[in-house]
């Protein structure tokens, strides 16, 4: 057997895998969070990320127009930022894109990503436009945080309390509805109008950090985890507590569900789409009791704590009701782009 054949494919170590082995070409102190943190001035670091996303993958013109695809592109690395506790500055755009493309996609595609970073004061500084037989946008995006208020995956402690800001599932459930419009039928339309416009038009939550940057403000500095749920609630957690080294117990009660949920979906069809659905755009942050009932009070209902980080390194879902089996989470169930 030759020896090509003998070496593992991309398919077979996953993304995780494949990201581990590229891992060991960059600094271990900058790579591992939604972006990278450079220190450029004592009071001042500069933060980069870059997201791809590709036509059949990210976005179609089944579900998604050119103007969202455009938002969600921008959301997405704005997202990233606010992951990080930081500001964004700018972002710069690599398209790859077919040259049957009409212009007016092309745009539309700049007039949707215009429309979100308007709204955050983010201006597009430059780029590159290249010919590819599929349309790919690439978008790296640049920011700058205080390196004492830096969010970051590996800072949770056991103790912590977890917090979410916003609903999940709501994106997962959009993206049905827009590919199989009947199994809305018993949806109202602003149910259904909501949960699409949770998947086309998702918002960065930006506006979380001069509210956490306030709080804080009364303590000493504290480390605080968290990561942005773009790739699932579950997904965020464990990739927290992978890097931190701790464990977690989320109770089942207090994930916070869309209202049409309930009397839509099975419980069970709506924990998934809750921890696995993904493309929320929310924050999941870890950080002291006292600090997270203050931040879940000020932000509304919506928000909620959800657990609590633990010593032990798994990941329970537990149902303090009794009427549900705890259960073990694990990376492998939520989504992985080489399955």
């Amino acid at each position: 057997m030759s020896e090509s054949k003998l070496e593992p494919k991309v398919k077979e170590i996953g993304e995780q895998g494949l990201l581990q082995k590229l891992h060991r070409f960059c600094p271990a102190d900058i790579i591992g969070d939604d972006a990278a943190v450079i220190q450029t001035l004592p009071e001042q670091s500069l933060i980069v990320t870059t997201d791809v996303l590709v036509e059949g993958v990210h976005f179609s013109d089944r579900t998604t127009s050119p103007e969202d695809a455009g938002w969600r592109a921008a959301a997405a690395n704005l997202s990233d930022l606010a992951a990080m506790g930081a500001t964004p500055l700018g972002i710069t755009v690599g398209l790859a894109i077919n040259g049957e493309t009409p212009v007016s996609w092309v745009e539309k595609l700049y007039q949707g990503m215009n429309h979100c970073l308007q709204i955050y004061h983010t201006p597009i500084v430059g780029g590159d436009v290249v010919r590819s037989p599929i349309n790919t946008i690439s978008i790296t995006a640049f920011g700058q945080a205080n390196p004492n208020c830096i969010i970051r995956r590996g800072n949770a402690q056991p103790g912590y309390a977890i917090v979410v800001t916003g609903i999940h599932g709501a994106s997962k459930a959009g993206l049905e509805l827009l590919l199989n419009s009947e199994i809305g039928k018993t949806l109202s339309d602003t149910d259904k109008n909501t949960l699409i416009k949770a998947h086309q038009r998702p918002k960065p939550r930006l506006d979380i950090l001069p509210i956490l940057s306030e709080i804080l403000s009364s303590y000493s500095p504290i480390p605080i985890a968290g990561m942005d749920s773009s790739d699932g609630l579950a997904d965020a957690i464990l990739q927290i507590c992978n890097f931190s080294k701790v464990g977690a117990k989320i109770e089942r009660s207090q994930l916070p569900i869309p209202p049409a949920f309930p009397h839509w979906l099975s419980p069970q069809q709506s924990l998934q789409w809750v921890l696995y659905g993904g493309e929320d755009f929310e924050l999941v942050l870890c950080l002291p009791l006292e600090i997270a009932e203050t931040l879940v009070n000020q932000l509304g209902k919506e928000s909620a704590i959800i657990g609590r980080i633990t010593k032990e390194k798994t990941v329970q879902l537990i149902d303090s009701t009794g009427n549900y089996p705890d259960e073990i989470l694990h990376l492998s169930q939520g989504f992985q782009h080489f399955k």
